[in-house]
């Protein structure tokens, strides 16, 4: 569908194409608002998952996703639990904290620390 932003006498605008109906304006919130992903929201009427996404924050429906993230753990820490599965003080161990820390999370699990 195409708008037609003219008026007699005065400069001509461009004509702007609506990228969506009030039909499916109201299909897209519907479904949201039931549950339904807005990637399949997306697929179902052909457009891409940012453009339902921006069409849903415009309409004030869309809630972002809370990333859940795990309080990362500390070089020293991972380093005293490998000193204490092992049996020894942990300033022995404090060079180990110059290592990455995925190699240092592999050693503690592997020694059940």
């Amino acid at each position: 569908m195409y708008c037609q932003l003219t008026n007699p006498g005065e400069n001509k605008m461009e004509t702007k194409a609506q990228n969506y109906t009030p039909e499916q304006t109201k299909i897209i919130v519907d479904q949201y608002k039931q549950g339904i992903p807005v990637e399949q929201i997306a697929e179902q009427l052909g457009k891409s998952t940012r453009s339902i996404v921006a069409k849903l924050s415009r309409e004030g429906v869309y809630v972002a996703k809370s990333k859940q993230t795990q309080p990362r753990v500390k070089k020293s820490e991972l380093v005293e639990r490998i000193a204490v599965a092992v049996g020894v003080p942990s300033e022995l161990f404090e060079s180990l904290e110059k290592a990455n820390l995925e190699v240092l999370e592999q050693l503690a699990n592997k020694l059940g620390a």
